[in-house]
């Protein structure tokens, strides 16, 4: 079972998004484990306050470090035990081979951010990696939690119904999924591929890798610098830039 620890001032955010769906068959199976933890419980005076003023001025409210700090002490997330992870604008952009890298942990520790970021010294001391999901702002690192813990216990066996599906998902070679389709055969005449419906399983499996390469450089030629290609996509791939 691989668990996961959320830190973050609004823990009752992760209630419905991990109730439903195939984390909660997950969760219901004991695959995984979720667990949301409030900061606030970290904090010692009457307002149980988890941010202050920077110093040296400045605009916004910086998450202070003592509240994080003694959360992570009181759920035991011992360095070396556990993966502790601060999501911040400033991390490493993630992906999956970092879901992958973050699937072979038994135990994940997150730490949301807030407000205008957390203490320098929850970097320094605190955590053992810093994630961005992307480069834009968000209010804070709630919606960020949901994604990487979402990626990740994909890659947990047995909590996808059909292992199989993983392996052709989008980014999992390092490529585009290829077009999918399903009944019925024909809609508003728009048809499914001949080959589709061949039952020629090579001829099948082919074609989705020319799709999957021609949608990745349509869309993600960047993917493809670090993509796992053959020979035979790569003259491919050269094929189709030659095309008007």
């Amino acid at each position: 079972m691989m668990r996961f620890d959320i830190l973050s001032i609004f823990p009752e955010m992760f209630e419905s998004f991990f109730g439903c769906s195939l984390l909660k068959k997950a969760r219901d199976r004991g695959l995984i484990r979720i667990e949301a933890h409030n900061i606030r419980d970290g904090a010692t005076d009457r307002h149980r306050m988890t941010d202050d003023y920077p110093y040296g001025g400045g605009a916004g409210m910086v998450m202070k470090v003592e509240p994080i700090a003694r959360v992570l002490e009181a759920i035991d997330a011992v360095p070396g035990e556990c993966l502790r992870v601060l999501l911040t604008p400033q991390g490493e952009t993630f992906s999956q081979a970092i879901a992958g890298e973050l699937a072979q942990s038994s135990r994940v520790v997150l730490i949301c951010g807030h407000y205008e970021g957390v203490d320098e010294r929850v970097r320094q001391n605190l955590v053992d990696r810093e994630i961005s999901i992307g480069d834009y702002v968000l209010t804070g690192g709630e919606a960020a939690a949901m994604v990487v813990v979402d990626a990740v216990a994909r890659l947990i066996p047995g909590v996808l119904g059909n292992e199989e599906s993983a392996r052709h998902e989008s980014f999992a070679k390092g490529l585009l999924e290829s077009p999918q389709y399903t009944r019925p055969e024909e809609f508003r005449g728009w048809k499914v591929p001949d080959v589709l419906l061949s039952g020629h399983h090579r001829e099948i499996e082919d074609w989705r890798r020319r799709e999957s390469l021609k949608r990745t450089l349509e869309r993600r030629p960047d993917l493809l610098a670090t993509a796992a290609l053959t020979e035979k996509d790569r003259t491919f791939l050269e094929d189709l830039k030659k095309e008007p």
